[in-house]
């Protein structure tokens, strides 16, 4: 019997709750896994564009060339979209209701603009990770669950079967920890990613909101690029 021991018996041994356990673990790793491979990719790629585009417009003669150079291609990051918004505001390009919260005052509504440009941003780059955080936090108690439930249905079955040696219980007991490590194994990558993913959209945000400072600058005291 102890040469039988091992995942493959315990998969074979488990009953449909146990079962359960272990299919919620995979789809909670498997989540997890594509968030974090995504976001990864996606983050890479909106780091290159967005230091191109800021190497672009530093480099730009004035205002006016950089709002041309974005009417001509599409916006493809968070920072080159914040500034088509704040050129466009700031050159009266404005329909409808958006005339009427101009009217308040351009200081105020380029204000308005960029902050609601942000806060876009940051909903976005917040996308997936509440995935990130509820594998990271309820793995580890699944596993636990499915590891004392696989306990108690082996204690039951030693005991039906009045065989209750140290070496009859050792093996039952410790395939059943098995569904602790695999709660373990999803939880710690989803854990490290969550807190690296955080850091990173801090990070961005900081970036992007001292990009909207100079962007309000620029627009409401006049092109200095001249």
């Amino acid at each position: 019997m102890e040469q039988s021991l091992g995942f493959a018996h315990f998969i074979a041994a488990c009953d449909a709750v146990g079962k359960g356990v272990l299919l919620l673990l995979l789809v909670l790793s498997i989540s997890s896994w594509y968030f974090i491979v995504t976001k990864s990719l996606a983050n890479m790629g909106a780091r290159k564009r967005a230091d191109k585009f800021l190497a672009q417009f530093w480099n730009a003669s004035s205002l006016q060339e950089m709002q041309k150079s974005l009417s001509d291609t599409s916006a493809d990051n968070a920072f080159s979209e914040l500034a088509r918004q704040a050129l466009t505001v700031s050159n009266g390009n404005q329909t409808g209701a958006e005339k009427l919260l101009a009217a308040g005052g351009m200081s105020e509504y380029v204000t308005r603009v960029l902050r609601n440009g942000i806060d876009q941003e940051a909903a976005r780059i917040e996308h997936g990770l509440t995935v990130l955080a509820s594998a990271g936090s309820a793995a580890p108690f699944v596993g636990l669950f499915g590891t004392v439930w696989s306990i108690y249905q082996a204690l039951v079955q030693i005991g039906m079967s009045g065989q209750g040696t140290l070496d009859k219980v050792a093996g039952p007991v410790g395939e059943a920890l098995i569904m602790t490590a695999v709660g373990l194994a999803v939880a710690i990558p989803a854990v490290l990613a969550y807190n690296a993913l955080t850091r990173r959209n801090r990070i961005w945000l900081a970036q992007l909101d001292n990009f909207a400072h100079d962007l309000y600058v620029l627009v409401t005291m006049g092109d200095k690029k001249t």
